[in-house]
């Protein structure tokens, strides 16, 4: 399965280097793509080598004359993963907003690609009601699915929910989407904990 990772800034993201991991284990293919804001946490090289890829990080890198980078990454992808996923990522894709890498290959997956999202923040941006107003606009176009996050302390030293989901969890549901969606398995039609 070829597995499109997105990463985006948060303190969360070095978590997102183990998710990278588990699918290596189990030979899936994984190409990483890493916003700005996520590389301020963890360098691109970090992923380069636990993906065996390139990492994507600029809609405007040299290199990249003779293919549209985005739609190309969009094409190869069966499933996209967020992981982390910030309350700004969540506003852009929830209103159409493409303007970086990121969000622009999202806007270019073709429909028949699921899109799992693990979000990850502070507890109140987690409750804010314009973030569950964007998160139930996503789930609504029933392709955007959700690992919430997980009650713990968080990097502010608050405890509360908002800490990403663990690379094991945010695995078995990407494996339960991409492999049959919703139909597939019911547990996936549970409504998520705290979303609603």
């Amino acid at each position: 399965m070829n597995v499109l990772l997105g990463v985006t800034g948060g303190i969360a993201c070095y978590k997102a280097c183990e998710v990278v991991r588990l699918f290596r284990r189990a030979d899936h293919g994984v190409r990483v793509v890493m916003t700005a804001n996520a590389r301020r946490f963890v360098t691109a090289l970090t992923f380069e080598a636990l993906s065996n890829n390139p990492v994507a990080t600029d809609m405007w890198a040299a290199g990249h004359q003779h293919d549209v980078e985005h739609i190309e990454l969009a094409k190869w992808a069966e499933v996209a993963v967020i992981a982390p996923a910030t309350a700004n990522f969540l506003g852009k894709v929830a209103h159409g907003i493409a303007d970086d890498l990121l969000t622009t290959v999202v806007m270019a997956l073709p429909a028949a690609v699921p899109v799992v999202i693990a979000p990850a923040m502070n507890t109140q941006m987690w409750l804010n009601p314009i973030l569950r107003r964007n998160i139930e606009s996503l789930r609504a176009l029933e392709r955007y699915h959700f690992v919430p996050p997980r009650v713990a302390q968080l990097a502010c030293g608050d405890t509360g929910t908002g800490a990403l989901a663990t690379p094991e969890a945010i695995f078995e549901r990407v494996l339960a989407y991409a492999g049959g969606g919703q139909e597939g398995n019911p547990t996936c039609r549970s409504r998520p904990e705290g979303i609603g």
